[in-house]
């Protein structure tokens, strides 16, 4: 097909009536193959790269497996099949050519078709000179007629914005309403696209030329689906995390994680689709992406558990950006969870990442979901008091603990827990409901300064680490003294007589 197209655009009848099987020579050949190219460049559909590049053709039928469709011509008695027939030329072997059934029915259709192509209008130069085997009118027309047609969607959306703005302030009845942004990016290049298919079909190009601008409007229609499947994506995820926000639930982390993996299947379907559009067969890649995942996937081993970890954190609401929480020896504050680790602002002012597959198998302790706070001090009294001050000491406590309204009555339990090594051990507790620990704390200091007001007003004190020391004498040394104190005595006695 290329090979006959190029002849003909050449002006090399004589190489282009060779890929003929026709039993004319000459001029008469010659005049068949221009008209077959006339009867191809108006009628035939630009669907050159569909054609099969093996030797053996696609074989669609097994029945004619010497025989192979081109393209079908729509002419005024029906459609015309333009084939091609592999024919044996002995020693130069198999090779295909244009089929004689189609050949008979070429001079009837050629008469139909037989209007001067948009090149006859055009300046020589622009026609007969090529850039890369490209016409210099095709590049002009690349080059400045879609620049000039995208500028012209650009124009189109200035004038509805202002339509669609005044139509919407008059339905809703709200002149507050800005102008509606219409005509989007990817819209207008599927605008461009469309301009291009419909103006294939009512100027009269070549073959090779149509193919050429089909297949620049499947590129932009390509891009622009590609483009507006992204937008709308990226819609969608803003959507779902506001919903998900107003019912207190979600993660921007996880939206965006997915909002990347379908954005990543959008453009490689689009990159199928194309490489399928030009004939290029995706498996060998296919296979050896997948072969090239596994060896990623099992180098990335960690980072996808982080990941996966990550995902099931975000999920399964286990942590939420301003929690306070105790991870093992790590007690701080949430300030990010990524989809790989998770920020955690402690008590000294540092900052501690802890990769979310190790965050996965720890126990967590969440300190802010806390619905009340345990106040538990063990009030040690000195030996010296006695049963009645410790009776009015514990009885003190219950009340100053039952006349606050932010301690829970039900939990308040004040007792005298045993004898310790230097004090009475008096245990309190009860659960005071706190905003913060920072509210508890204050909470805290006003019970304890109360508690040591109690143990004053009963006349006692808090116990202090102490210890009693008893001495002993020896009842045999004390004899001994006694004796020679005795002795002594009378020597003295004597001695004054």
């Amino acid at each position: 097909m290329l090979g006959f197209l190029t002849a003909v655009r050449r002006g090399n009848a004589q190489i282009a009536a060779l890929y003929l099987n026709t039993p004319l020579r000459g001029e008469n050949a010659e005049a068949l193959a221009r008209q077959l190219a006339v009867v191809m460049d108006r009628g035939l559909p630009a669907r050159i790269t569909t054609l099969s590049d093996k030797p053996e053709g696609s074989v669609p039928d097994q029945f004619s497996p010497d025989e192979d469709l081109v393209g079908t011509v729509s002419t005024a008695k029906g459609n015309l099949d333009i084939l091609v027939e592999r024919v044996d030329r002995g020693k130069a072997g198999q090779v295909w050519l244009f089929s004689q059934k189609t050949l008979k029915s070429i001079p009837d259709a050629f008469k139909e078709f037989n209007t001067p192509p948009v090149e006859s209008y055009l300046p020589k130069f622009l026609v007969d000179t090529r850039v890369a085997t490209i016409p210099l009118f095709q590049w002009v027309a690349f080059l400045v007629g879609l620049p000039l047609l995208y500028f012209l969607t650009g124009a189109l959306k200035r004038i509805l914005s202002p339509v669609a703005g005044a139509l919407m302030r008059r339905v809703r009845r709200d002149n507050n309403l800005q102008n509606p942004q219409v005509l989007h990016s990817p819209v207008r290049l599927l605008l461009v696209a469309l301009a291009i298919w419909w103006l294939l079909s009512k100027v009269s190009l070549s073959l090779l030329s149509r193919q050429f601008w089909s297949i620049v409007a499947l590129v932009i229609a390509i891009l622009g689906c590609t483009w507006l499947l992204i937008r709308a994506n990226s819609i969608a995820e803003r959507f779902t995390l506001t919903r998900l926000q107003n019912r207190g639930s979600g993660s921007a982390a996880v939206l965006r994680l997915v909002r990347r993996v379908v954005d990543g299947l959008i453009l490689f379907v689009a990159l199928l689709f194309t490489l399928h559009y030009f004939g290029v067969n995706p498996s060998a890649a296919l296979a050896g992406l997948g072969v090239g995942g596994i060896a990623v996937a099992l180098a990335a081993q960690k980072t996808l558990e982080n990941i996966v970890g990550g995902v099931s954190i975000i999920a399964d609401h286990a942590v939420h950006v301003g929690d306070t929480l105790k991870l093992g020896e790590t007690v701080g504050t949430i300030e990010s969870v990524g989809l790989r680790s998770t920020r955690i602002r402690t008590a000294d002012r540092t900052l501690v990442s802890i990769p979310n597959g190790q965050i996965a198998n720890m126990s967590l302790e969440t300190l802010s979901a806390r619905d009340s706070f345990w106040f538990h001090p063990l009030v040690g009294l000195r030996y010296e008091t006695t049963p009645d001050q410790i009776r009015a000491i514990v009885a003190g406590i219950g009340n100053l603990l039952l006349e606050q309204a932010t301690v829970d009555s039900n939990s308040v339990r004040v007792t005298l827990l045993r004898l310790g090594a230097f004090s009475l051990d008096v245990d309190v507790s009860a659960y005071l409901f706190a905003r913060n620990w920072n509210h508890f704390l204050e909470m805290q200091q006003g019970l304890l300064l109360g508690i040591m007001e109690i143990v004053q007003q009963a006349g006692t004190g808090i116990a202090f680490p102490s210890q009693t020391m008893y001495l002993a004498t020896d009842p045999s040394d004390k004899a001994g003294r006694g004796t020679e104190a005795l002795a002594a005595e009378r020597r003295r006695a004597a001695k004054i007589v």
